[in-house]
């Protein structure tokens, strides 16, 4: 029997804190793309898309795709947006008949009327298709995952791996879950258990540390009868929002008490670790420091700054780190990005080669992450900012940071961009005529999606807390919504109420 499947993608993560909303001028700077253009562009890459059609292609699934979009990390989606989006899903939805609907979602949306987006997506649906038809959907591991979801969804599954590299993997696997759900197999439905923290102390690493034991038990649990999913999701401490914080989940049938169980235990390894933190977050100065004594042996050293990463909502424009490094006097470098569209339309008006003096950066809230800079460098070119991946993340995908330029400033190749994204493919820098692996020092902006790509060419890796707004230092944010107590804005505080679980 050939199935009639609704796929879609509708992805944005919410910084709670962030003086930017985000609109449909955000969607449209990174990408909505309907229908065939999206298959075109995503359909064979390392997406969830892609793995949704796998599992049409292996089923012989009638699909129909209604759009992809997604915006940039950055302040709550507008309800205009929001409405937007959703109504193409919407009215496919009335349209047409469906045996079941796959969604590749974040997780980690928030509206400006509502602090769930997916639950508010998925509640939208269930009102046109009732309780009855299935839907299953991916989720970014920095879900913070609501009871709501887990309600309106029976089939939820996240990626499993920080970098991100199985998307593809993932959206196969939901589908696999869907196509025996249809077909009368089986009839799952989704528990989550939580702790009171703002997100697994690691922000979910899997590449080293406490990760990696409990994905591998995760998988070896949905191996046993009547399980199809665990989800461990870090959650995303950057969402103000009552349901903040790391989940587990089980998509299963059966012998719920067991599975409950089974997902406590891994609940209670984030909780009883918390304080088990892996990385150490140094000063830009201390950054600096290192930096300007480095001597490069098997690659460059790599510095993240963490705090102002546009994959979490970060501006983009804090300035704190490169002002560091040129104090230190260090050359041979490179820095992105550094989003200021004023100063690259000055740079766009000026000829490639020419000196110039120019503000940069800390526009936007100078208290997270230092003020603008003043500086006099030499343009080195300009752009329009598009690049194609070519990594283990973005690999074959169009991107794009808005018009862009490089200005050389003291031996430091700076990206300056329009459009904040977070560095996490050497095409970032490639495109724009910057080659990483040929420079002592390359300074980026990103939290861990970077290392994918940068750690097979660094000599060594350090990561700094510029004190922008994704800071790991989180007793400097106006948190107002979180429940209290909760870790680690509260360290001492106990578990005295018990599992919360749905």
């Amino acid at each position: 029997m050939s199935f009639n499947v609704l796929t879609a993608e509708f992805s944005h993560e919410t910084n709670s804190f962030s003086l930017h909303k985000t609109g449909r001028e955000a969607f449209m700077a990174r990408y909505v793309l309907m229908g065939e253009a999206a298959l075109a562009e995503r359909g064979n890459e390392n997406t969830e898309l892609a793995g949704f059609l796998d599992a049409g292609l292996a089923h012989q699934w009638q699909v129909n795709h209604v759009l992809s979009a997604a915006a940039g990390p950055s302040g709550k989606v507008r309800r205009q947006a929001f409405d937007w989006l959703c109504e193409p899903i919407l009215a496919a939805i009335r349209l047409k008949r469906f045996d079941g609907i796959l969604l590749g979602l974040h997780g980690a949306m928030g509206l400006d009327f509502c602090e769930d987006g997916e639950g508010e997506l998925l509640a939208r649906i269930r009102s046109l298709v009732g309780p009855d038809l299935p839907i299953a959907i991916t989720l970014d591991p920095h879900a913070n995952v609501s009871r709501q979801m887990c309600a309106l969804a029976d089939i939820i599954v996240s990626f499993k791996t920080y970098p991100h590299i199985d998307m593809r993997k993932a959206g196969r696997h939901a589908g696999e879950i869907l196509q025996r759900t249809m077909a009368g197999e089986i009839h799952p439905r989704t528990i989550r258990v939580s702790r009171p923290m703002l997100e697994e102390v690691n922000g979910g690493r899997t590449d080293i540390g406490p990760m990696i034991e409990r994905m591998a038990i995760a998988r070896a649990y949905e191996e046993t009868d009547d399980v199809f999913a665990v989800s461990i999701n870090a959650g995303f401490a950057s969402a103000d929002v009552v349901e903040v914080g790391p989940t587990v989940l089980v998509t299963a049938q059966g012998d719920f008490s067991a599975h409950s169980a089974f997902a406590e235990t891994l609940a209670d390894d984030i909780w009883n670790r918390r304080f088990e933190v892996l990385n150490d977050y140094l000063s830009v100065t201390e950054a600096a420091t290192i930096a300007a004594q480095y001597m490069p042996t098997e690659g460059p050293l790599v510095i993240a700054d963490y705090a102002d990463n546009p994959g979490a909502g970060g501006y983009g424009d804090a300035t704190e780190l490169l002002r560091a490094l040129l104090d230190a006097d260090v050359g041979n470098a490179c820095f992105g990005p550094l989003v200021d569209a004023s100063a690259v339309q000055i740079l766009h008006d000026t000829g490639v080669g020419q000196s110039i003096q120019i503000t940069l950066g800390g526009a936007t809230d100078p208290r997270f992450g230092g003020g603008p800079l003043s500086l006099e460098g030499q343009l080195v070119s300009i752009s329009d900012g598009h690049f194609i991946g070519d990594g283990p993340i973005i690999h074959g995908l169009h991107g794009s940071f808005g018009p862009s330029a490089v200005l050389r400033v003291a031996g430091i190749d700076i990206l300056v961009v329009s459009i904040a994204r977070q560095i996490l493919d050497l095409q970032q820098f490639k495109a724009f005529g910057i080659d990483p692996q040929h420079k002592r020092v390359v300074a980026l902006k990103s939290m861990q999606h970077f290392r994918a790509a940068f750690d097979p060419i660094a000599g060594q890796v350090i990561v700094c807390d510029s004190g922008a707004l994704c800071t790991p230092r989180y007793d400097l944010l106006p948190y107002r919504n979180v429940p209290r107590p909760i870790f680690p804005l509260d360290k001492d505080m106990e578990l005295s109420t018990g599992p919360i679980k749905v």
